[in-house]
């Protein structure tokens, strides 16, 4: 491994210590529940499927496609932004379709990066959100996030104390893992900070969709003078539960959106072209169905958090997110994230992950994906009651 340095520079992934524990139980019979991995269990809208499979018989369909993706589903993503948030998009210089948002961040950095490069990234943050710039040779500065931190000032003294200045900023709202969620306001003090110190913005909206109890999420674009500093990425992934099909997309800034599709003109011939139809039917066709989605993992939010309660774990409800992002319990905290998830899946048979996989400032918490229905979900608070309430 020490002959290829962009391997070298991604350490040991941490999810794999829990992941090899959960496997190893159920190996031996275990009833694990598996609340860790934010992999979607819902079956994809069958209007969404039966398209794919009337566009899969047409033979024509089974050639290249396009690395940009087909202008059919290009016009869609600018329908979408326009009909959700009043933004016009540039379906050929402002959109490019990618192979889920993780796929066309990687690139995104990859084509914008170089070494000595220096990136604003949250503290906790999806793992990709600061290794894409990792691995693309850039230098990552961690800014932490999550309650009683003021991120505008945290970014602002930041930039202060960083020498080169930053090129890029990658943010993510509704956030994973800890469920943060944002205004149209916050979005203008980030196009503001942005302009001010000339850094480039990519902001991940993958739960655009994935909002309860009256939120609303407001897209970056929304911001005024969004498009002049940065894009946005939607996936496809979890507002349609379409995770296995893997197509997104990236609008915004005309620049950074054609330094990508440039980049992908080299590496890939795009998404299989039904899929693509598909996803068209699905940013197109009735959206009752994302609701629905939306529904059962609040009724699943519900059943954990109230259930959590109930045995002495009390933490915030969240408003956005499939996720819940709880405190480790003071009698636990010793323990370190890794060792309380390993010691709820040996004792409790209940999976979670661990905060220290989402980054250096979140070791004191773990993340509950909500992705078993409500009975399983019951049936994990009562087997964590046998050491949280115990």
């Amino acid at each position: 491994m020490h002959q290829f340095p962009r391997v070298h520079r991604l350490p040991p992934y941490v999810f794999a210590q829990v992941n090899e524990l959960k496997m190893k139980l159920r190996h031996q019979g275990d009833d694990v529940i598996d609340l860790g991995m934010g992999n979607p269990d819902m079956p994809t809208p069958q209007h969404i499927v039966d398209k794919l499979c009337e566009a899969s018989r047409k033979a024509v369909n089974h050639r290249y496609s396009a690395s940009k993706g087909i202008k059919g589903l290009r016009k869609a993503i600018a329908d979408w932004y326009a009909n959700r948030f009043e933004v016009e998009i540039d379906p050929d210089m402002e959109a490019v379709v990618t192979m889920g948002a993780k796929e066309g961040l990687s690139h995104l950095a990859l084509v914008m990066l170089q070494p000595g490069d220096v990136v604003f990234a949250p503290d906790p943050s999806y793992p990709i959100h600061p290794y894409a710039s990792i691995i693309a040779g850039a230098d990552v500065r961690r800014i932490p996030i999550g309650a009683g931190r003021d991120f505008i000032e945290d970014l602002e003294m930041a930039v202060r104390q960083t020498w080169p200045k930053p090129k890029l900023l990658v943010i993510n709202f509704p956030h994973n893992p800890t469920t943060q969620c944002v205004d149209v306001d916050f979005f203008q003090k980030i196009v503001d900070f942005a302009k001010e110190h000339g850094i480039w913005v990519i902001h991940d909206f993958a739960y655009a969709d994935f909002t309860f109890d009256g939120y609303e999420a407001p897209s970056f674009l929304q911001a005024k003078g969004a498009k002049d500093v940065g894009v946005e990425f939607f996936s496809l992934t979890k507002s349609y539960s379409m995770a296995g099909w893997r197509v997104g997309f990236c609008c915004g800034n005309k620049d950074m959106v054609q330094a990508l599709t440039r980049i992908k003109s080299y590496l890939d011939y795009g998404i299989f072209q039904p899929i693509q139809i598909a996803a068209s039917v699905a940013l197109n066709g009735p959206q009752e169905c994302v609701r629905e989605i939306m529904d059962v993992h609040q009724d699943r939010r519900d059943a954990l958090i109230e259930g959590l309660a109930r045995i002495g774990w009390e933490i915030p409800k969240p408003k956005a997110t499939m996720f819940a992002w709880a405190e480790i319990p003071d009698q636990f905290k010793h323990l370190g994230s890794v060792e309380f998830s390993k010691l709820l899946l040996r004792e409790c048979k209940v999976a979670v992950s661990p905060g220290l996989g989402f980054g250096q400032y979140s070791d004191d918490h773990v993340r509950f994906a909500l992705v078993e229905n409500r009975q399983r979900i019951n049936q994990a608070v009562r087997n964590l009651k046998n050491v949280i309430g115990g």
